[in-house]
């Protein structure tokens, strides 16, 4: 059942994104974990139109913030304020109270303004003026930020980046495809033809079965051994936390499901882990001024973990 509605919602993304079918996996990995996912690209690569194109796939409400250095939190989250006709306070609920959010730029507002990010990616929940209200279920944030124009910007502290269960690059896209998006969005935007191909009540039945795809004991002491190779690594300053762990766990059940699979192989540990544990470990100085990058030791931790075999 999982691995059918992933295949509908795939094939209807695919009407807008263009030759991304790897970048549309993993988004559909998050939406089962009901995880977040952090899109480092550059502008005018379709971060936006993903996060639409899903939304809509869904069902689900969206909402964008164009984060800036003045961003409050009240601007994310809502505020309270005095109805003079009904002479009482009422919720004017912000685009945090959505489905789907894309939180473009995430990068060039104030600390402030992204913790207030913090307690929904985590508690599904906000807090106003000591008043605590739930999230729509589910709820995915696809946050964005510019790799390259770091002027004016201020870096996600390491709690907030390990709120993310994916951080994904899109890239560019071949000349064959670059030609078939110029047909594609020729006469008009496929976007706004695109119609919702199962439910947000589905997706949480889905995501409930995705949780008991079964991991044998080899395969679970295999992720675990790859989490705590990184935190032994001499590159590593600052290894993969048991949060990573656990998303590593979480991600592999939900590839699997997704490839019509109701037990996780090494494979999926090995395909994720690039994905769940690159933006969760720090490397030290000396690693970094050799030009080598987080990515290359996070698949040199990989393969020098044995794979389990078969008895």
């Amino acid at each position: 059942m999982i691995a059918e509605t992933a295949r509908r919602i795939t094939e209807n993304i695919k009407k807008v994104i263009v030759g991304r079918d790897e970048v549309i996996e993993l988004a559909l990995v998050a939406l089962l974990c009901e995880g977040h996912v952090l899109i480092e690209d550059v502008p005018g690569i379709g971060k936006t139109t993903l996060a639409k194109a899903v939304a809509r796939s869904l069902g689900c409400s969206f909402q964008r913030i164009q984060f800036t250095p003045d961003l409050l939190p009240s601007d994310v989250t809502g505020i309270y304020f005095f109805n003079q006709k009904a002479q009482e306070f009422e919720f004017r609920p912000g685009p945090v109270m959505s489905q789907v959010l894309l939180a473009d730029e995430i990068n060039r507002a104030t600390p402030r303004t992204q913790s207030a990010l913090l307690e929904a990616m985590q508690e599904r929940q906000i807090t106003v003026d000591g008043d605590t209200r739930p999230l729509p279920r589910p709820f995915l944030v696809l946050a964005t930020q510019n790799p390259i124009e770091l002027e004016g910007t201020f870096p996600l502290p390491e709690a907030q980046v390990d709120r993310f269960m994916l951080k994904i690059k899109i890239g560019y896209p071949t000349e064959e495809e670059e030609n078939r998006i110029l047909l594609r969005f020729e006469h008009e935007d496929p976007l706004e033809e695109l119609e919702a191909v199962t439910s947000a009540e589905e997706l949480l039945t889905l995501q409930r079965e995705s949780s008991h795809v079964r991991v044998e004991e080899s395969v679970r002491e295999y992720i675990v051994q790859v989490a705590r190779a990184t935190r032994e690594h001499p590159s590593v300053e600052l290894g993969v936390s048991p949060r990573g762990t656990l998303f590593l766990y979480q991600t592999c059940q939900a590839l699997a499901a997704i490839r019509g699979r109701d037990f996780v192989i090494p494979d999926d540990v090995k395909h994720l882990a690039p994905y769940v544990l690159t933006h969760r470990i720090i490397i030290n100085p000396q690693t970094r001024l050799r030009g080598r990058a987080p990515e290359e030791v996070v698949m040199e931790v990989v393969n020098s973990v044995p794979v389990p075999v078969e008895k």
